[in-house]
């Protein structure tokens, strides 16, 4: 015959009195990456000065938490797909105008196959958009 499980007792009050856990401190926002220079050494007028204009943009990006600006561009994409008028195309360009201004500032330190990509991105979007202003 199996045996019955005995009642647990209720534990004593002043036994094993749970710590208080030590509260988590905020950690301190990203440093930025190390290097000479934080802008292209040798850049020509146009690049400098897109470099300059966008360099707080940039710095300010970089200190959000790293899956908001992803989430936010699939988020606008998505959009721009599943709405077929003009609206649709307004979602689609904050995302094409990101792209093409990573491509830009990304450039300098691409290969082809890097370029290429983002190239074909651009197009890609670039159409998307036009599609949905009923341009096609």
């Amino acid at each position: 015959m199996p045996e019955t499980p005995k009642p647990r007792r209720p534990a004593h009050p002043l036994a094993r009195q749970p710590q208080p856990r030590p509260r988590q401190q905020r950690q301190p926002k990203r440093p930025l990456p190390e290097g000479d220079s934080f802008f292209t050494p040798g850049a020509g007028r146009l690049r400098k000065t897109v470099e300059q204009r966008t360099a707080t943009l940039l710095a300010f990006l970089f200190q959000l938490p790293r899956w908001v600006v992803p989430v936010v561009m699939v988020v606008l994409l998505l959009v721009g797909f599943a709405v077929a008028d003009w609206r649709g195309g307004l979602a689609v360009l904050p995302v094409l105008g990101f792209v093409v201004w990573l491509a830009y500032m990304s450039w300098p330190s691409l290969k082809a196959g890097g370029r290429l990509m983002r190239v074909a991105l651009a197009t890609f979007l670039l159409l998307v958009a036009l599609t949905r202003f009923g341009v096609f």
